[in-house]
């Protein structure tokens, strides 16, 4: 498995995203999806599927230090008073230690940064995790948030596809040594279809997904598509076996023009 690396940490690029999966369902395509070569697994408190991600990886029978698992602290739990006992709760929930990457899953505008990233830190020198990092947040909450932090934030997780320009954010986090993970990076299925990617993933013999998983994977970026069907599964990973020519990466690059996001929480930031 290809490898992004930020401040000395390396992370698989390819991740199973696991929203909105619960239940059985969950558990399930996380063992298939280990069992296909995925090595990195997405979850969150958001989501309410911590404890099927962590029988799923127990089911697996791969040791814990092979598969780098990244959760998600609810915005609203983001404080000191609140994110210890919620982590404690999220390890309880996945039968582990510690997770491999702990991240605030979004800016909580009553919370200040400095109080999120530092408890954050505390955590981490805890021991509850072995990185830390943060999730969409733009160019100046990430200032903010790496001048901040006693600890170093190795991710900035984000909503990242052909149909959003993230280029100032993308910017911002490789300035401070991070690394970007890109959630919804094939637009929820919306790639599907369009003109330009399926031109380009006809000329390779791949699938306009593989094509915009590809798209990102040559810009460093990590991945996170989530699919229940086996199939798709491994599509996704089979993506190392072609290049996009620069022609290619600026065709998909113009699509971004119009910003179009497909997650519009209301606590959703306004993007640089």
């Amino acid at each position: 498995m290809q490898m992004v690396s930020a401040k000395g940490v390396s992370i698989p690029v390819i991740g199973l995203g696991t929203w909105p999966m619960r239940g059985s369902a969950c558990q399930e395509t996380v063992e298939t999806a280990l069992a296909l070569g995925y090595r990195h697994v997405d979850t969150a408190q958001m989501y309410e599927n911590e404890a099927e991600v962590g029988a799923g990886i127990r089911a697996s029978g791969l040791p814990r230090d092979a598969v780098f698992l990244t959760t998600k602290v609810l915005p609203e739990l983001t404080s000191a008073a609140k994110m210890p006992k919620s982590v404690e709760e999220s390890l309880r929930k996945l039968k582990v230690d510690s997770v491999d990457l702990l991240l605030a899953h979004w800016p909580y505008p009553s919370i200040p940064v400095r109080e999120t990233v530092e408890t954050l830190s505390e955590l981490k020198r805890r021991g509850l995790a072995r990185n830390i990092g943060v999730s969409n947040y733009t160019v100046k909450l990430l200032d903010e948030a790496v001048a901040a932090s006693p600890e170093p934030l190795i991710v900035n997780q984000i909503e990242y596809h052909p149909f959003v320009d993230q280029t100032k954010v993308l910017d911002t986090v490789r300035r401070h040594g991070m690394a970007v993970t890109a959630y919804s990076p094939v637009a929820r299925g919306r790639v599907i279809g369009n003109p330009v990617i399926e031109k380009i993933a006809a000329a390779h013999g791949k699938s306009a997904t593989q094509v915009s998983l590809r798209w990102l994977v040559q810009q460093d970026v990590i991945v996170i598509p989530k699919s229940t069907h086996p199939e798709r599964l491994k599509a996704n990973l089979d993506i190392f076996d072609f290049v996009l020519s620069d022609r290619e990466m600026a065709e998909i690059d113009a699509l971004g023009g119009n910003s179009h996001i497909v997650n519009a929480p209301d606590r959703v930031p306004q993007w640089d």
